[in-house]
């Protein structure tokens, strides 16, 4: 590959990758916005109206990561990639405009459509342009985009509210403030639209199509041809061996959200507040959060090639669960202060390096060449099924059992968790794709 060529197959990359920033952005957009949305839309004192302002938006997740696969293989993946960008940009225009609740949670499952769909083809769509040597590292920083725009959310959260203690001030936040957390989005959403114009087609899709003309102009990045997969989820289903692949991989998407983390990023104002910090307090909190996320990715960029994909799902499991055991019990004596706060942060610390990333690189390594794209999509519906639950349930759960039987509850799943992957997930570090599939399949046609 010529310099020229590398450059360029960075900068494909990297506008391919933005994607992930507006995903996390946009993901964890409304956790600093929630306080001041829910004054204005007069749903503070309804648990159930704060689950659906929260779970719109992930339901248009579900939505998108249903049609992304398809639309995909027929109209391409740049198609896709620019829709999602625009969908990104309606949505925060719309979310922020809207005086209307109805209205608000129709934008916000726009931008969960969006979401769906870049965490579909932006990750797929940079393994296909990159050179095998190279496409670990590549697909990686997707990921890291996406840490990178959760700080980011959280940031521009803290800057744009203003100070809570002072009447005029808390009026602008719950007039103006929550409106300009969305429209911030609007930027990079732009420019990722801007942007997505000018990346090339994928040459595995071209290859689908026969098109061989253009196909020949993404030979010098060296993209091996890549076989086509036809199986469908019936197919897979009936086949046992096949089964119980899926069947692992299923729990391992769903335990990586019903763990319980990301209620962290998406009701940090309970947590936070619960644990005693007023709404100011809560902004510097989740920024701190959001640092430790993206620091802790990196040490997972480090350590999944080391330590294994077994040992830190483990790890993952295990030190979750004993963190979330402590922090209900401080919950429960009615603790405050630096002590919960540095317990959230062991809690983000250790699924950033371990549950976040890992399960991504377990799923794409487990499943036998032939189901990987049906296992793959049903996985990651799954995924966001177990996200969109979670979400649902976090207000009810928290004002039925208190932060105390909350965090207990998601112990209880790590602990079940922590068991369950001792007994059955397999370590795949250093193993060829070949390897896997004999091992995890034992030779079932």
């Amino acid at each position: 590959m010529t310099k020229t060529s590398h450059r360029f197959l960075y900068f494909i990359c990297s506008v391919s990758a933005m994607g992930g920033l507006l995903f996390g952005y946009d993901w964890v957009v409304i956790g600093g916005a929630k306080p001041f949305y829910e004054l204005y839309f007069g749903i503070a004192d309804s648990p159930v109206m704060q689950g659906v302002a929260m779970t719109t938006a992930l339901i248009g997740c579900l939505v998108g990561a249903m049609v992304a696969g398809a639309a995909a293989d027929r109209y391409g993946r740049k198609p896709l990639l620019t829709t999602s960008a625009v969908l990104f940009t309606v949505s925060a225009i719309g979310t922020g405009l809207f005086n209307d609740f109805t209205l608000f949670n129709i934008a916000r499952f726009v931008g969960g459509v969006g979401i769906g769909v870049a965490s579909a083809l932006a990750p797929m769509y940079i393994a296909e342009v990159s050179p095998a040597n190279i496409r670990g590292r590549m697909v990686s920083l997707n990921q890291m985009t996406i840490v990178l725009g959760i700080l980011a959310a959280q940031v521009i959260n803290m800057l744009l509210a203003r100070d809570t203690s002072v009447a005029e001030s808390q009026a602008w936040n719950v007039a103006w403030g929550w409106r300009w957390m969305f429209w911030a989005e609007t930027v990079p959403a732009a420019l990722f639209l801007v942007m997505s114009f000018f990346i090339p087609e994928s040459p595995v899709f071209l290859r689908m199509t026969n098109d061989e003309s253009r196909s020949a102009r993404n030979d010098e990045f060296n993209v091996p041809s890549s076989t086509v997969g036809y199986s469908h989820l019936s197919f897979v289903i009936r086949h046992s061996s096949f089964r119980k692949v899926l069947l692992l991989g299923l729990f391992i998407a769903v335990f990586q959200q019903w763990c319980g983390t990301n209620v962290i990023f998406n009701y940090a104002q309970e947590i936070f507040v619960g644990a005693g910090f007023d709404v100011d307090g809560m902004f510097i909190n989740i920024v701190i959060t959001g640092v430790a996320n993206v620091l802790f990715t990196f040490v997972a960029l480090y350590t999944i090639e080391k330590w294994g994909r077994r040992t830190l799902m483990l790890l993952g499991a295990g030190g979750l669960g004993i963190i979330y055991a402590v922090l209900g019990f401080c919950y429960y004596q009615q603790l405050t202060g630096f002590a919960m706060v540095a317990l959230v942060v062991a809690a983000i610390s250790v699924y950033a390096m371990t549950l976040g990333p890992v399960t991504w690189t377990l799923l794409a390594e487990i499943f036998p060449n032939r189901i990987r794209g049906v296992a793959m999509a049903t996985c990651t519906f799954a995924l966001w099924v177990g996200c969109c639950t979670l979400t649902f349930s976090f207000p009810s759960m928290n004002a039925a059992l208190g932060s105390s039987g909350t965090f207990w509850v998601y112990a209880a799943i790590c602990a079940f968790a922590f068991v369950f992957l001792y007994r059955n997930c397999p370590e795949t570090k250093g193993k060829s794709l070949e390897e896997l599939e004999h091992e995890l399949v034992r030779g079932e046609d």
